[in-house]
């Protein structure tokens, strides 16, 4: 998402229409959300390499899932914001007269639904961490 931009010339190259994600505050909030997941995962990956190896430490656990359900919570917010601006870049709405753009920025808009598609299959593995943890967690 964070690359996807697109220019094109009209008449001349000096008067041209541009699509950027951070033409978007939606997609902006869609690269932050999704930095921060994507940062909180890589720093708990060492903490709960360490609680597997000491399995006794039950508090650090259930602080790492409600951490997990935050970055799911995060994730699916994003996505769920980024995938309606995307519908409307897709289809448009002729109601409030917004005009479907992918005809005319396709690479634009295959990039940014990518990103939403990403985010989607990302947070549907974040849900069966949240469960797996959850069962472990019962287990003990």
């Amino acid at each position: 998402m964070g690359s996807s931009e697109q220019t094109l010339p009209f008449f001349t190259q000096f008067f041209q229409f541009r699509a950027s994600y951070d033409d978007l505050p939606t997609f902006q909030f869609f690269v932050i959300a999704m930095s921060i997941v994507g940062g909180y995962l890589v720093l708990s990956l060492p903490f709960s390499i360490v609680l597997i190896i000491r399995p006794s430490a039950v508090a650090p656990k259930m602080l790492l899932v409600a951490l997990d359900i935050v970055a799911l919570t995060l994730n699916a917010a994003a996505g769920g914001a980024a995938a309606a601006v995307v519908y409307l870049a897709h289809n448009g709405n002729s109601s409030a007269n917004w005009l479907a753009i992918c005809q005319q920025f396709g690479d634009f808009c295959q990039k940014v639904s990518g990103a939403v598609v990403a985010s989607f299959i990302s947070a549907v593995a974040l849900v069966f961490l949240v469960v797996l943890s959850g069962f472990a967690l019962r287990r003990h």
